[in-house]
């Protein structure tokens, strides 16, 4: 490109053309045109551009929670907690309730280690954070890693005069760490917290030393699914409806949904649009900012669903895999190859819907499969995939012929597989 006039129409040109800028192209754009521009370019690059520029803060801060989280977890090391020095406090607190959680279960460890990446930031992002923290887990937390004494009024008992106590940070309050190897990074928190925000302090060390409303790890749960909803994570009883199974042999596409802009179309893990297959044919003819919100919000879904853990990178993207594979299934089921009959049924029908005909044409797999046994190795195999809760493909079947698994992808992969059981069935 010019480096003498970069304009924000350029970078939507350079996003449909592949054209690339490099840094100093990509600084001379305005704002906008930088937003664009990062939406048509590889996670990698991404992160690269938004730490160079001068509106570094601004360029992370744009993006929604999760939008900021893929970028996150798609590169890792030290850029990436670079990004997290970046980020808002909302964007924070999202981050956290994604890494500090497995399913119901809290990970202290998890929770010092991103507790160390905050505090190597500035003072200024942490302050800026703080008033964010939610302080029900804050408490429970303390109370794990600290036994705490003292207070303001209170006499020490003799048993506390005569325990070796680690420290105090405002000779009211009396310390000793449970976990030594956890000790100088709560140790560097409690400090910030007790010099920025002495009532804060005073209120999580009341709530440590008498064990009082320190709430459990159930109730901090439900707090973060709560702040999860409101960023378009559904309930999980209400999740689990996209598996429900519907007939497609009678199932006739909608004509007139209504999608609600509930929050921002953002660019999604692997939404690369190539043309390779069926749906992203027919994704580039009518894409859409409430389209991509609809498509967010199915992935979103899926993903609770599916309980699956966004901190692991692996598990989060089988699922995008599975979401945009029962799709394409779906449309090639209903279209026969025409992408302009393709485009009217994305129009009209509910994704939630063409998800569940996705999975109602590779669940009737399962459910041939399920009544099948064989002892040959490869067939064995192929039989597995296919009974596990969330049907697999066996790479057998592929043409490279590789022993492994992956997502149902397309119709064939459906059409092969109904035929590999007929062998067996007959």
């Amino acid at each position: 490109m010019s480096k003498k006039s970069v304009t924000a129409t350029d970078a939507s040109t350079a996003a449909v053309t592949n054209i690339r800028f490099d840094g100093e192209d990509f600084r001379k754009l305005p704002f906008n045109g930088k937003r664009s521009y990062l939406e048509a370019v590889l996670p990698k690059e991404r992160l690269a551009l938004i730490l160079d520029d001068p509106d570094d803060k601004q360029l992370a801060r744009a993006m929604q929670p999760h939008e900021l989280y893929w970028l996150f977890k798609e590169n890792g090391g030290p850029e990436a907690m670079e990004l997290l020095g970046l980020a808002s406090p909302e964007q924070c607190v999202f981050i956290l309730d994604m890494e500090l959680w497995r399913g119901w279960s809290f990970s202290e460890d998890k929770a010092v280690e991103y507790l160390g990446y905050i505090l190597k930031g500035s003072e200024e992002h942490f302050l800026e954070l703080l008033p964010h923290l939610d302080f029900n887990l804050l408490s429970m937390f303390l109370g794990r890693e600290l036994i705490v004494a003292g207070g303001i009024g209170d006499l020490n008992t003799d048993e506390e005069r005569q325990t070796d106590w680690d420290h105090t940070f405002d000779d009211v309050f009396l310390i000793k760490f449970k976990n030594p190897k956890h000790a100088q990074v709560i140790g560097s928190f409690l400090e910030l917290v007790c010099r920025f925000d002495n009532p804060l302090y005073t209120s999580l060390m009341e709530s440590v030393s008498g064990e009082i409303d320190i709430e459990s790890e159930e109730e901090c749960y439900h707090l973060k699914s709560g702040r999860l909803a409101d960023l378009g994570f559904p309930p999980y009883d209400e999740a689990r409806e996209i598996y429900s199974r519907i007939n497609p042999a009678t199932f006739t596409p909608g004509r007139n949904k209504e999608v609600l802009q509930a929050v921002e179309a953002t660019t999604l893990p692997g939404m690369f649009l190539t043309g390779k297959t069926f749906l992203e044919r027919v994704i580039l003819r009518m894409d859409s900012e409430l389209f991509r919100m609809e498509l967010n919000y199915l992935i979103n879904t899926a993903l609770v669903a599916d309980e699956a853990h966004l901190g692991d990178m692996e598990e989060m993207m089988s699922v995008v895999e599975r979401v945009y594979g029962y799709l394409n299934i779906a449309l090639e089921y209903l279209c026969e190859g025409d992408e302009a009959k393709g485009a009217e049924i994305l129009t009209g029908e509910y994704l939630k819907r063409l998800f569940q005909l996705g999975f109602s044409l590779v669940i009737g797999l399962k459910l041939r499969g399920d009544k099948l046994n064989d002892p040959d190795y490869a067939t064995n195999k192929a039989l597995s995939g296919l009974k596990s809760s969330r049907p697999r493909f066996y790479r057998g079947l592929d043409p490279d012929g590789i022993d492994g698994y992956r997502e149902f992808r397309e119709l064939r992969d459906v059409e092969a597989m109904s035929d590999f059981l007929k062998a067996l069935e007959g």
